[in-house]
């Protein structure tokens, strides 16, 4: 029945592709189709699958962003007209045919479009060469735009493409079977076998297939691709590679291109060249910063590129922080030009289904009630604390990971009762970068799931007598506290349990082995809980990741979005995804998921002012938030000079001095003092909602608040010698007078001093940094300010406009069913007309629950007892975007605070 539904699923879509229909002609579609086709689904089934078929078909994606070098001549548009899109058509049916809305395979067309056209014109014979990225979102469909791309650059002309996919065989394997199914159109796993091997385009039409010089068993050999020289001779078809990202692996291929040029074979150099980059912030950047130090990987590549007279080097990313750091001024013959986009940069956009960063840790974490997606991790220090060594014991599991496993079988089966039991659900688990205690935490895994299994087995099927053993009772009150309200009593769901669980398995997915294997049997899915390190953080993608545990160390930007796996598309069991984390973690991802979306608006904001590529990555590398990039990359010894912009820049204070706290809190009085004595006490000051305002306070005043403020070492955007700095330089024109917001909130016992009357802000603080003096906010959003502070001050049409262009700008972002959207306060900054600065007087929570959130845990003796004084600042654009300030890193401090970059892979003993 199963595949019956999929077929009618299929036959409907594909009408549906060319003419729409309202809701009843759906239905009546459906119905008679189930009738025609002999069917034969009950009710029930139809209705589930036209309502799926609705929320597919409602799915729209923007065209994103394009930032182009202004020596960019246009090309694709004249040359449409002969070029036959053979290889696209295919495509094009095979995304259709796969469920993807069509709206959004429509934008990708567009978008290909677009990166097509920034690439070289593969009929002009003059030589030619360019660099650009593709920024798309993790688990976001990347690998469908760039597969796309092959297509149309094959259409083009272009008849030698090389994929680079990652540094782990399991990832440039599962690339190899997307471009089998998306470009070539065959299993090359099974060439020389008999029979037909036809997969993906190549059941629509199995002519003209491209040569592939790799499969999926096999990376580059010398040997094997000597062999097949006689099929690329002709070049009439185009000739693929998906290769690791590797230096031996690279070697190879450079020697072979070299050996094949030597012995006269010049045509297969002067043929265009197309190299994607998949993962390009990983192992490709330049990031050792002597010359003489040009990393490996990176000279191979550009070794690579310049073989050939024609080539293009289109990078794909989703954390585009290290590629930015490339020098785009290292344009030199001794460096033979670095890898920096300097032609174009593309940002796309997402989907309106996408289940990503922003919707988990910025829409998902209101300001008032529970996280949507996100619990807890609190329970982990004395069974599997973050850090940890190689030879770490695992005899338990922490309740919290036990929890989450109950809460992934329980998932698992109300997938089943939606009809979803053919869909492959997976866990993932992601809790220390040593294989080693991956393999412990895999067997532990593996013997809580048959102890649960066997009871389910056993017990049941006995109904309510069934919840006398307590590994049922305990799934019971799982889906009590997760599941209660989506759709199915406790009583169907124990009755679907067996059959929803008892073929479930733990695997291991590190650099010893690959158990992951979505071969499905029959009609079932498979149903997997993976435990790995740093192979599950780069591309892999777990096919319908439900459930994650995720216990990691790093802070640094590109690998802790790599490692959301959970990211990406959640059709039909959104509702169900549970992700259980350290708080300090979810606060990190929070900060990050702020950091991309500006990034993304970036990009927008340089596409309509005309901006370059070198703009963007001046704009990106001065952001304040590129200070961890910068440190983990400097990372040495001693004290580090980082140089970070200021200019449309939030900065404030999220970590404070224990021993400091009393001492700021009198100079934030001896503000209140100034001000007042200065003309602008509390008389003068408008209410808008959120506090108390002061207009065009001079900066003398912000300036000897900054002088006296106490920063903690751990405060690094905080350091008020640099910012006092940047302010200095401006103190005469743009940053001559400023906007203050005395914050304040309503119903709490007011802060009283010198006619002000201010309600406290209530912030939590993370318990554990206490011990080393450090007063750290924690909670949803790791800030003091509260969300669309900035919009304070804003002249209400200045505002208007930010948000209508940001609603125009992005459209996935505006909630279908209310019409609302929540700002980034970025764009309110960016129609500041003053700076603002914004005194934050906070109340620390006193109550603290542990992971069960009812055990009340103790206060340590050095808990501050009165309120805390904090800061922050909106600064505007400046007339000197550019111009940067220096900051100092204490780089044993950041090691401390934040941990090792664990970016690595060490022979099988780490895995990330």
């Amino acid at each position: 029945m199963t595949n019956q539904i999929t077929h009618l699923d299929s036959v409907i879509s594909q009408s549906l592709a060319h003419h729409r229909k309202t809701g009843e002609e759906l239905r009546g579609m459906i119905s008679n189709f189930n009738v025609l086709l002999g069917i034969g689904a009950d009710e029930a089934t139809l209705e589930q699958l036209a309502r799926d078929i609705e929320s597919r078909f409602s799915v729209t994606m923007g065209l994103g962003a394009m930032v182009d070098d202004a020596a960019f001549q246009p090309w694709l548009d004249d040359a449409k007209a002969s070029i036959a899109p053979y290889y696209w058509d295919r495509y094009k049916k095979l995304l259709l045919k796969n469920g993807l809305p069509q709206d959004v395979v429509t934008s990708t067309d567009a978008v290909t479009d677009r990166i097509l056209g920034r690439l070289g014109n593969p009929r002009l014979e003059e030589e030619w060469d360019r660099r650009g990225m593709v920024v798309g979102h993790v688990q976001s469909g990347k690998t469908a735009n760039y597969t796309g791309l092959i297509c149309k650059a094959a259409d083009a002309g272009y008849r030698l493409i090389i994929v680079i996919a990652g540094i782990h065989n399991n990832l440039r394997n599962q690339t190899q079977e997307r471009i089998d199914e998306g470009f070539i159109g065959r299993d090359t796993g099974r060439t020389g076998q008999k029979g037909n091997h036809a997969i993906g385009v190549g059941l629509f039409d199995e002519r003209h297939v491209p040569v592939s010089l790799t499969n999926t068993k096999r990376d580059f050999h010398k040997e094997t691709a000597s062999t097949n020289t006689s099929q690329i001779d002709s070049y009439k078809v185009p000739v693929v590679l998906v290769i690791k990202k590797n230096p031996s692996t690279l070697k190879n291929l450079l020697d072979w291109l070299k050996d094949n040029s030597a012995k006269g074979d010049e045509q297969m150099i002067d043929q265009p060249m197309l190299l994607i980059d998949d993962e390009a912030d990983n192992a490709s950047i330049n990031t050792k910063y002597a010359k003489e130090e040009v990393t490996k990987i990176n000279g191979q590549i550009r070794d690579l590129l310049k073989t050939f007279r024609r080539s293009c080097y289109v990078g794909y990313t989703a954390t585009p922080f290290a590629n930015i750091f490339v020098d785009p001024d290292q344009y030199d013959d001794a460096l033979k030009e670095d890898l920096f986009p300097k032609h174009f940069i593309i940002g796309l956009d997402a989907p309106t289904n996408y289940f990503g960063a922003s919707k988990v840790f910025i829409d998902g974490l209101p300001e008032d009630g529970p996280p949507v997606w996100l619990r807890h991790i609190a329970d982990n220090a004395d069974v599997l604390p973050v850090t940890h060594k190689i030879d770490h014991d695992i005899a338990e599991l922490p309740p919290s990971l036990i929890e989450a496993l109950r809460a992934f079988l329980v998932a698992r089966t109300i997938r089943n009762l939606r009809g979803q039991a053919s869909k492959h659900c997976s866990m993932l688990v992601n809790a220390s970068r040593f294989t080693a205690v991956q393999g412990r935490i895999r067997n532990r895994i593996h013997e809580r799931l048959s102890d649960i299994q066997n009871a389910v087995r056993i017990n049941g099927s006995l109904g309510v007598r069934g919840l006398a053993d307590p590994e049922i009772a305990a799934l019971h009150d799982v889906w009590r506290k997760e599941y209660g309200d989506t759709g199915f009593a406790w009583d169907d769901v124990q009755a679907a349990l067996l059959d929803a669980i008892a073929a479930a398995k733990v695997v291991e997915v590190n650099s010893r082995g690959n158990g992951l294997d979505y071969a499905t049997i029959g009609e079932i899915g498979q149903t997997v809980i993976a435990v790995g390190g740093y192979s599950l953080s780069r591309g892999l993608t777990l096919e319908g990741l439900t459930v994650t545990w995720f216990l990691r160390n790093t802070m640094m930007y590109d690998t802790l979005m790599q490692m959301g796996r959970w990211f990406g598309y959640r059709g039909g069991y959104e509702d169900l995804c549970r992700i259980w984390m350290p708080t300090d973690a979810i606060d990190w991802y929070a900060h990050i998921a702020e950091a991309s979306e500006e990034l993304h608006l970036e990009l927008k904001n340089m596409e309509s002012a005309r901006l370059t590529p070198a703009d963007f990555g001046l704009a990106v590398r001065s952001h304040p938030s590129a200070l961890l990039v910068t440190a983990r990359n400097k990372m040495g010894s001693g004290q580090k000079v980082v140089h970070v912009g200021l200019s449309n820049a939030w900065v404030e204070t999220a970590k404070l001095g224990v021993k400091d706290v009393d001492a700021n809190l009198d100079h934030a009085k001896r503000f209140l003092d100034q001000l007042s004595a200065a003309g602008f006490g509390p008389e003068m000051a408008e209410e808008p909602m959120g506090g108390r305002l002061l207009r065009k306070v001079p900066v003398d005043l912000i300036q000897r608040f900054l002088l006296g403020w106490r920063n903690h070492d751990a405060a690094f955007l905080t350091q008020t010698g640099p910012i006092r700095s940047y302010i200095d330089a401006r103190k005469d024109d743009e940053l001559a007078h400023w906007d203050v917001l005395i914050a304040s909130v309503k119903g709490e016992s007011p802060f009283l001093h010198a006619g002000w009357k201010i309600g406290p802000q209530s912030r939590k603080v993370e318990l554990g940094d206490l011990g080393n003096g450090l007063l750290s906010i924690s909670g949803k959003k790791a800030r003091i300010a509260s969300r669309g502070v900035e919009k304070i001050g804003v002249a209400l049409d200045a505002a208007a406009a930010a948000e209508a262009a940001y609603r125009q700008n992005n459209p996935q972002k505006v909630n279908a069913e209310t019409g609302k959207v929540n700002y980034p306060d970025k764009i309110y900054r960016q129609v500041r007309e003053r700076p603002l600065f914004v005194l934050q007087i906070v109340k620390l929570r006193e109550e603290y629950h542990g992971n069960d959130e009812k055990t009340l845990l103790p206060l340590p003796s050095n808990f501050p007892k009165s309120v805390v004084a904090g800061w922050g600042m909106s600064l505007p654009t400046s007339s000197v975007p550019g111009e940067r300030v220096e900051y100092i890193v204490n780089a044993q401090k950041f090691r401390e605070l934040y941990g090792d970059d664990d970016d690595t892979d060490d022979e099988g003993d780490i895995d990330g």
